[in-house]
């Protein structure tokens, strides 16, 4: 399972690094390019905070902090059982490692993030391919805590009777 989730996780890093490139040579400088009129864009933005445009021009401190976090990701994914739940987390973090990584690999080799993505119908800030991985990730690793809570409480009630 473990060799699957590096192939996806790659797979993911590769695919955001595609689109960035493609942001690059057809966005910058230009218009934005309308794929839903007034619903969603494409539109080239250098990203040089957190998430979103958060925390402007902190580069290596955003390094620094996504790699403390990636070795805490990766500590912590060793002791993971391999329960479907666990399978769950894995998944989850897996998510969390692809985007991590391709969001590093900018911060590192450009000095900023590019973000091409952009619902102009709810002013939402651009955002990439690995921001989506991070999010999505985050949802489904709070969801499986959700979930083992749950399961964790029915089988308290079950033993006490």
């Amino acid at each position: 399972m473990t060799i699957l989730l590096i192939f996806i996780s790659i797979a993911l890093i590769i695919l955001d690094q595609i689109v960035k490139r493609w942001a690059v040579t057809s966005l910058k400088g230009a218009n934005d390019i309308e794929f839903i009129k007034e619903v969603f864009h494409f539109a080239y933005v250098e990203n040089r905070g957190a998430a979103f445009g958060i925390l402007q021009n902190k580069q290596w401190f955003f390094v620094i902090i996504t790699l403390l976090v990636l070795i805490i990701i990766i500590f912590y994914w060793r002791k993971i059982p391999t329960t479907k739940i666990g399978i769950f987390y894995k998944f989850s973090l897996m998510l969390i490692i692809s985007g991590a990584i391709g969001n590093l690999i900018d911060r590192v080799y450009l000095g900023y993030v590019v973000d091409m993505f952009y619902f102009v119908l709810i002013d939402f800030p651009v955002f990439n391919v690995a921001d989506i991985c991070v999010v999505t990730g985050t949802i489904f690793f709070a969801g499986a805590l959700i979930v083992e809570d749950i399961n964790i409480s029915k089988k308290n009630k079950i033993e006490k009777g």
